[in-house]
Formats: C-alpha cells, structure tokens, sequence
C-alpha cells in the first residue's frame, strides 16, 4: 500500500526486526507495543508482556463467535495482565539482555480492574534518572486510569522499580482515563497531554499533580480525528520537536460488535508548541490494529517501535529522508 511505512523505509535502504524474547520466559504469550532509549551507547528498550492472545479479524472473513476483536485470555485468571521487561540491544537491533521489571514493592494491593499492570509504558531519563512512565487502570472498581512515572533502578543482573506516582489531570479531577500523555525528552517532567490542540503539563512526582503550562488556541480542523499521544517528543533543531503519534476509528461491526482500525503521522512542533508540519496517516505493515509509542534519533536514522495487534513487537531502523519526504521537509 501507498502508506505502508516499513516498505517505504525497505526500499530507502532502512531494515526492520522482530523483537523477541524466549518463550521460556513469556509463557509463549504476547509481547507488544516497545518504547525505546538511546542512552549514550545503550539502546534501552521497554517491552510489555501480556497475559493473553489478542484476536482481530483483519480482513473481516474468519470471526471469532465474540466478534471480529476478542481477548482470549486463561480461564484460571480473567484479568488482562501486563508486565515490563527492560532491555538492551546491539548494533543489529537484537535483543542481547534482557530483564522482568520488578514492581514488587508497590504492588500490594488487589487489582480493582480487569485490566492489571502498566499499559504501554515510555522510556525516559530525567535528571540522569531512568523512568518507565503510562498507564495504570486497577487501582479503582471503575477503571479509572491515569499516568503514572515510576523511576527504575538499572544494574547488570535486575531492574527494579523503587519510585511510583500516580499523577491527577492538570483539569479535570473526574475524568476517566488518562493515557498516552507523550515524555518531552529534554524537558523534564513536561509531557505533551493532547496533540490538536496542543496542551503541555508539568508533572510533579512528589505531589503527584500536574499544571497546563501551554493551551493551543487553534485548532487545525484538517486533521479530522483526535490525535492521540504516541511517542516520547525528540528535539529537531531550533527548538522544534517530531513525535509519532496514533489516531483510532472505533466503530461497530454489522453485528454490533466493537471494532478498530489504528492509523498513525508524524507531527512537527516549533518553539512556541505551534503545529508547523504533520504527514499523511500511514500504517506500519497493513495491520488494522498496530501501535506505536518508541522513537529515537539514531543519527542518519530514526529507530520507531511498534506492536502487531498485541502479539508481536518490531523496531524499524528508519532513513531520517523517509520521514522527512513524507513531511515534505528538505
């Protein structure tokens, strides 16, 4: 297709890998939706594991009796769990460490939710410390989700979360689900919350509260859906930043059952957080339901993680003149 994004990057000389872990130590079950570091000469990765099979019917032909998107999950534990694994890769992009993050010290309580666990986290370091920042859903009966950082503590033989803050809404104390709040990479504890309009929080961990530092007033009706948070945003030159970023069309099937299709851009901010490019939406393999959250700058290239509908992780080692033709940037 015209907006595949790993074809594009094949043919201008950029590769692709599978990201993987023994089943031994996954159960054999899916891992997903990477975020990625560049730490001097590290290439840190996060990688989340789930406890379930993700079924989607791509091209709509073999259903599944629950309908065309179903989580198949153990009959001995219906919650939809999620664990980290920090990892390291090589200069081929394959996986030569990795670790099941530790999160011992803070999970002491009983999930309130089916979903369990930090969704879809993104890697930063803040104040030459790392953190793991997303989303937790099981603390309240309702869902109620929000972001959270949790500062991780790195050696040779474990990884271990030893901080954790929940952060409030900068506004609205009732909303429901927090997420996908994208990690300013030189901008510590700032994150861009909403892309159109651009809204900008500063977080503060020991209070677990967050501030609108920037509101857009305009919004550019020609993006016609919302675009949502994705990666952590990398600085460009002259105080411009690039993120990629994901937009979804839920809807119900003929038989009214729920249904998605995921698509993804890249948008270009300047200074003053003013939206000054954004490419066409794109897919990464043709995949209805993919998901992107990592990018790093990797000198002549941009290495961008994504998840295939929950089961399968991939790292793309991208041509930055890729990216910069579909924004029609020289």
């Amino acid at each position: 297709m015209e907006n595949n994004l790993v074809k594009k990057c094949l043919s201008e000389g950029g590769t692709i890998r599978p990201l993987l872990i023994p089943s031994t130590e996954t159960g054999g079950l899916g891992i997903m939706n990477p975020s990625i570091l560049i730490d001097g000469d590290d290439i840190l990765l996060n990688l989340r594991q789930v406890n379930y099979t993700f079924y989607h019917s791509e091209k709509k032909t073999f259903l599944h009796p629950w309908g065309e998107l179903v989580y198949i999950h153990p009959e001995s534990d219906k919650h939809l769990r999620t664990w980290n694994w920090l990892c390291k890769l090589d200069n081929n992009l394959n996986i030569k460490y990795q670790s099941k993050i530790d999160t011992s010290l803070f999970d002491t309580y009983q999930p309130q939710w089916e979903f369990v666990g930090l969704e879809d986290g993104r890697l930063v370091k803040w104040d030459e410390k790392y953190y793991l920042t997303g989303v937790r859903r099981d603390t309240t009966t309702s869902g109620e989700g929000r972001m959270e950082l949790s500062e991780l503590e790195i050696t040779d033989t474990y990884v271990k979360e030893i901080s954790r803050s929940r952060i409030e809404s900068p506004n609205d104390k009732n909303s429901y689900c927090e997420k996908n709040w994208m990690p300013i990479l030189d901008k510590p504890f700032t994150y861009v919350k909403w892309s159109n309009p651009t809204e900008v929080v500063k977080v503060n961990p020991k209070t677990q509260s967050s501030t609108t530092i920037h509101l857009s007033t305009n919004i550019d009706s020609s993006l016609n859906r919302d675009i949502r948070g994705g990666s952590q945003l990398i600085p460009i030159g002259d105080g411009n930043y690039i993120a990629l970023t994901h937009e979804v069309d839920l809807f119900k099937s003929k038989m009214n059952r729920k249904d998605a299709t995921y698509y993804h851009r890249f948008i270009v901010w300047d200074k003053d957080w003013n939206i000054i490019n954004y490419s066409d939406e794109f897919l990464f393999m043709d995949g209805l339901v993919e998901f992107g959250i990592g990018m790093a700058d990797y000198g002549k290239y941009f290495l961008i993680t994504f998840g295939f509908q929950d089961n399968a992780a991939y790292i793309i080692k991208a041509p930055k003149s890729v990216i910069y033709n579909l924004l029609k940037i020289k």
